[in-house]
C-alpha cells in the first residue's frame, strides 16, 4: 500500500516522494479518505477537474473568478481566502495552505487592494495572515512557519488633528524571493523586499527595506544577523 501511495504522491507533486514506512496503514486509510473528501469539496466549490484542488472543511473562498490556479493546491480546514482586488490571487503548482489561514486582499471596499502571487512548491503554515492590499509576491520553494503575518499596507498618521482611520493608507508591497524560510510568528511589514535564500527567524519583525539574498534576519526590528555560508 505504501509503495502505491508514494507513487501517487510523486505524480501529484511532480517530484520523488516516499512515505515513512513506520506510518500505520489505518492512518493512511483515514488520510486518503480525508483527501478524497477535500477533492470532492474542491470540485463542488470551483467546478473544475483541470487541477487537483483540495479544500478542507469550513474553508471559504470569495471572489473565485479572481483566483487563478496553475497546479495542485491543498487548502486545509477553516481557511478564508478573499481575492477581491485589482490583480486577484495567483497560485503556483504544488501549493499547501495550513489550517486557519486568512488571505485578505482588500481591507476596505472604498479602495480595494492589489492581490497576491504565490510561486511553485510553496507551503504556508497554520494560522497565518496575509494582508495583500499593497500586493504580496512569494517566490518558488519558499516555506512559512505557523502564525506568520504579512501586512502590505500602512496607515498615514501625520495629521494630529484628524483621526488615523480617516488619513488614508500607503502601499509599497511585500516581495519574498525563492527558497526562503519564514520562521514561526514572524511579522513582515509593508515595503519589505526579502532576497532569495533568506531565513527569517521566529518572532522577527521585518520592516521596509531590501534584505540581500542568503541573509539570516532576526530581531525586532529585523536586522541581518549574518549571511548563510
Amino acid at each position: 500500500m505504501k509503495k502505491i501511495i508514494s507513487k501517487v504522491l510523486s505524480l501529484v507533486k511532480s517530484e520523488k516522494w516516499e512515505l515513512d514506512q513506520r506510518i500505520p496503514n489505518s492512518y493512511l486509510i483515514l488520510f486518503f479518505i480525508t483527501k478524497i473528501v477535500m477533492l470532492i469539496r474542491g470540485f463542488l466549490s470551483l467546478f473544475t477537474f483541470k487541477y487537483i484542488i483540495l479544500i478542507g472543511a469550513n474553508s471559504r473562498l470569495y471572489c473565485k473568478s479572481l483566483m487563478k490556479f496553475n497546479g495542485t493546491i491543498s487548502i486545509d480546514r477553516n481557511c478564508i481566502i478573499n481575492a477581491l482586488s485589482t490583480d486577484g490571487v495567483v497560485f503556483g503548482k504544488n501549493v499547501s495552505i495550513g489550517k486557519f489561514t486568512t488571505i485578505e486582499c482588500s481591507g476596505s471596499l472604498k479602495n480595494i487592494g492589489k492581490g497576491l502571487i504565490i510561486g511553485n512548491n510553496v507551503g504556508l503554515g497554520t494560522h497565518g495572515f496575509f494582508g495583500c492590499a499593497g500586493g504580496i509576491i512569494i517566490g518558488n520553494d519558499t516555506i512559512f512557519g505557523n502564525f506568520v503575518s504579512l501586512h502590505s499596507e500602512n496607515h498615514i498618521i501625520h495629521d494630529l488633528e484628524k483621526p488615523i482611520r480617516l488619513q488614508g493608507v500607503t502601499r509599497q508591497g511585500i516581495l519574498i524571493g525563492n527558497n526562503c524560510w519564514i520562521g514561526a510568528k514572524a511579522t513582515i511589514l509593508d515595503g519589505a523586499n526579502i532576497g532569495d535564500g533568506c531565513i527569517v527567524a521566529a518572532g522577527a519583525v521585518v520592516t521596509k527595506g531590501h534584505y540581500e539574498m542568503n541573509s539570516i534576519i532576526g530581531g525586532v526590528p529585523g536586522k541581518i544577523i549574518k549571511k548563510r555560508n
